[in-house]
């Protein structure tokens, strides 16, 4: 099955946060569970692509890039996004379709917000989605904790449909890139 590691605002302000902002919750947890993922993906035979958001720290400079701390593969494909949505704009969805691709791992920032628009737009556009439910983060917001936000949304989008697709969200330490999707069809 064609498939790729998604890994979206990864970027080094976001995750760590800046004189505005904490780092997200988890950070260094985080930032394991990515590089294992991307470990498993490259034995796997997976690709790997990155979503960066231009709002963090302006799209420039060392805080925009991809997080220091990960290992990114000499190969990996990346695609910057001026909307909360990763394929909105990005060339994303037109890569994914050029490869193929049938099968998305999702993680990275933040859960409420990119993380959810990705999952929900994969399946709309034929996908089926695994999230790692240890492999995203937020930041919070004044309402629920991160770790409410967190375990709300791999509650919610664990199952989420779009009449064919859907997602299930499993953790980094399962066989994420062995889809289990047709034992729920």
């Amino acid at each position: 099955m064609n498939q790729v590691l998604l890994i979206i605002d990864a970027q080094q302000e976001l995750l760590d946060g800046n004189h505005d902002r904490c780092a997200v919750f988890q950070k260094s947890q985080l930032l394991s569970t990515i590089n294992l993922v991307i470990e498993k993906a490259g034995k796997a035979s997976v690709p790997v692509v990155f979503v960066r958001d231009l709002d963090v720290s302006e799209g420039k400079g060392k805080g925009f890039e991809i997080h220091q701390e990960i290992n990114v593969p000499a190969a990996a494909e990346i695609f910057d996004k001026s909307a909360t949505n990763a394929f909105y704009g990005t060339g994303l969805a037109e890569y994914l379709k050029l490869h193929q691709i049938k099968h998305i791992v999702v993680m990275g920032c933040e859960t409420q917000h990119c993380i959810d628009s990705a999952v929900r737009t994969a399946t709309i556009n034929g996908f089926d989605v695994t999230l790692v439910g240890d492999g995203h983060s937020t930041l919070g917001n004044g309402i629920l904790s991160q770790e409410q936000i967190i375990k709300h949304h791999n509650h919610t989008l664990h199952g989420h449909y779009n009449v064919d697709h859907f997602s299930i969200v499993r953790n980094a330490a399962e066989d994420v890139f062995c889809p289990t999707h047709d034992t729920y069809r």
